[in-house]
């Protein structure tokens, strides 16, 4: 299978402290972690890692995050082919306060206006499996139009046009619950599961499509086979959330291009989620395969 990934790639700097910072304070940090990110780049660097045939498509800057982020890539083994080096553009960067007690991060991010149309043409492109976050939606609707038959999941993290355009055009739409709340205008309140269906069910109505909803640490809300259902969590002691979503989207589309049930693919990619959250940073913290796979947590 040939999964191809579109979306946005930043550089991150993780520094993992034990509590927050007070202002005016300096701190001594022993060890920081630098590596890539972005949601659908963290997708693309599990399935790679995982051993699929993976094709990034992105935008970096002709500097030294950009060059990195490359390198990254390829280290796992990530065709760089469609990651455009724009000389015009200055690769993203963030900085991550990651608090180690409680496991919350603190995200400063740097970032120049979007790039919605990549400059190198991307009609070659075949996919069998397409993750995307939103970003370079002129790009990620052209690969959409020329491989209909591919299995597509939508990272729609931010309610914002390009998501909810392109999320009509997708398999799956995985959508955070900040999303789903601004969408239907309405708060999630996990006592009232009543009101909970009903907000998927606006969403599912406009899409038209398998819509889950990530509800954090109460785990993902869905439909299956006509029941709604709340896949719980993995419970363990985080310290550091970074990439925890993006990776559970990686994880969630290998499964289910697997051919893993709707229910196992959310179950497993909540554990791959959960591994995640134990270790500092985002792509380091990705787990191997068969850690998630002879984890002991069972449904």
């Amino acid at each position: 299978m040939r999964f191809v990934c579109i979306g946005h790639s930043t550089y991150d700097t993780t520094l993992p402290v034990k509590e927050f910072p007070e202002e005016n304070k300096k701190i001594r940090i022993p060890n920081h972690i630098e590596c890539g990110g972005g949601p659908a780049s963290n997708g693309a660097y599990l399935l790679a890692k995982w051993g699929m045939n993976t094709t990034m498509v992105s935008v970096v800057g002709d500097d030294h995050y950009g060059h990195e982020i490359i390198k990254e890539y390829e280290s796992v083994g990530i065709n760089t082919r469609y990651v455009e080096v724009n000389p015009n553009h200055r690769t993203s960067s963030s900085y991550i306060i990651a608090n180690t007690s409680n496991g919350t991060r603190t995200i400063l991010s740097s970032k120049k206006q979007a790039i919605r149309k990549l400059e190198m043409p991307v009609s070659d492109i075949i996919a069998d499996v397409i993750l995307i976050d939103g970003e370079h939606p002129e790009s990620a609707y052209e690969v959409f139009m020329n491989n209909p038959n591919a299995i597509s999941v939508i990272d729609a993290g931010r309610l914002n046009d390009e998501t909810k355009f392109l999320g009509k055009k997708a398999t799956y739409v995985i959508c955070s619950k900040d999303f789903a709340e601004d969408f239907a205008e309405e708060e999630i309140n996990l006592e009232r599961l009543d009101r909970l269906q009903e907000i998927h069910k606006k969403l599912e109505e406009y899409y038209e499509t398998c819509v889950i909803i990530t509800l954090e640490a109460a785990g993902s809300f869905t439909k299956i086979d006509g029941e709604y259902q709340i896949i719980p969590s993995v419970k363990v002691k985080a310290v550091d959330s970074t990439g925890a979503g993006d990776i559970f989207h990686g994880a969630f589309t290998y499964f289910i291009a697997n051919g893993y049930s709707l229910l196992d693919s959310i179950h497993y990619a909540s554990i791959t989620s959960a591994i995640s959250v134990t270790r500092i940073g985002s792509r380091n913290s990705i787990p191997m395969l068969s850690e998630v796979l002879d984890y002991d947590d069972v449904i």
